[in-house]
């Protein structure tokens, strides 16, 4: 019984750490391997042609293709979504993205969408990615705390991720995951047309307002988000905040944090 419980912790391990396959039936000694010499390569005796390589084709050129082709696709998806409902089918059918052939769900959205405060943090965790709802885990416990302390809670605010699918091991996204996932989120914004913006955490800021300052120089500021789109035109009152899983790796930071969750509820007094 010991036997088994200790496989089912490793193999829960292996599965929070992005593990989703297993190659081969047999252990490889990859310390035997970095002892025996490696084969020394035969000199090159003929450069290649000028010709050559011209025509040459970098190695890093189809992924390139690749990558243009799921943003464009992205962007037109995106825009012809009239709703939320419909954003989300299109979501939930884009497989261009590598990310949504290793979650297991389609993170899109919950709260109210008729709310005035949107949420949006950078992408899905363990915890989300298993229920496919966002901020669910233990660092969204800490973010409805966050939010009664100014009376919101989760029927009154509308809380989303700016990627849908969680990254393996909850690694940080990538930037060409990041850019074709971009055309989703900003329509996201653009349907739910929320009165005030509250981005979670460093990479949801950084990125969607576009800008290179840390969340440390962004927090406690207001930001004037463009809105993309048919729409578009206007702006966004946009406040960066503090990721509650932050938080709980800096609780001394909390005091921070509630400084600007009192000028969140001041912006929202004032627009109300």
């Amino acid at each position: 019984m010991e036997h088994t419980a200790n496989s089912l912790a490793a193999l829960n391990f292996y599965v929070d750490a992005g593990v989703d396959e297993v190659i081969g039936d047999t252990p490889v000694d990859r310390f035997a391997e970095s002892k025996t010499p490696a084969v020394a390569k035969a000199p090159q005796t003929t450069a290649p042609s000028r010709q050559a390589r011209q025509n040459a084709t970098p190695a890093s050129a189809p992924r390139k293709i690749a990558q243009t082709e799921a943003e464009t696709s992205a962007r037109a998806l995106a825009a012809g979504a009239a709703d939320l409902a419909a954003l989300r089918d299109v979501m939930s059918g884009f497989d261009l993205c590598p990310l949504r052939k290793t979650a297991a769900n389609t993170v899109f959205g919950a709260g109210n969408p008729e709310a005035k405060v949107m949420l949006v943090g950078e992408a899905p965790g363990a915890d989300e990615d298993r229920q496919g709802q966002p901020f669910v885990g233990v660092s969204g416990q800490l973010l409805d705390r966050m939010l009664a302390s100014i009376g919101l809670d989760r029927d009154s605010v509308y809380i989303t991720n700016m990627l849908a699918w969680r990254p393996p091991g909850n690694r940080k996204p990538t930037a060409e995951e990041t850019t074709m996932c971009l055309p989703f989120i900003r329509r996201h914004i653009e349907l739910v047309a929320p009165s005030l913006l509250v981005f979670v955490g460093g990479t949801a800021a950084s990125t969607l307002l576009e800008r290179t300052d840390g969340i440390t120089r962004m927090r406690g500021r207001w930001f004037d988000y463009a809105v993309q789109g048919p729409s578009g035109g206007g702006g966004i009152p946009a406040m960066p905040i503090f990721h509650p899983a932050y938080l709980l790796r800096q609780p001394a930071l909390k005091r921070q944090a509630w400084i600007d969750l009192l000028a969140i509820k001041a912006k929202l007094q004032d627009i109300s």
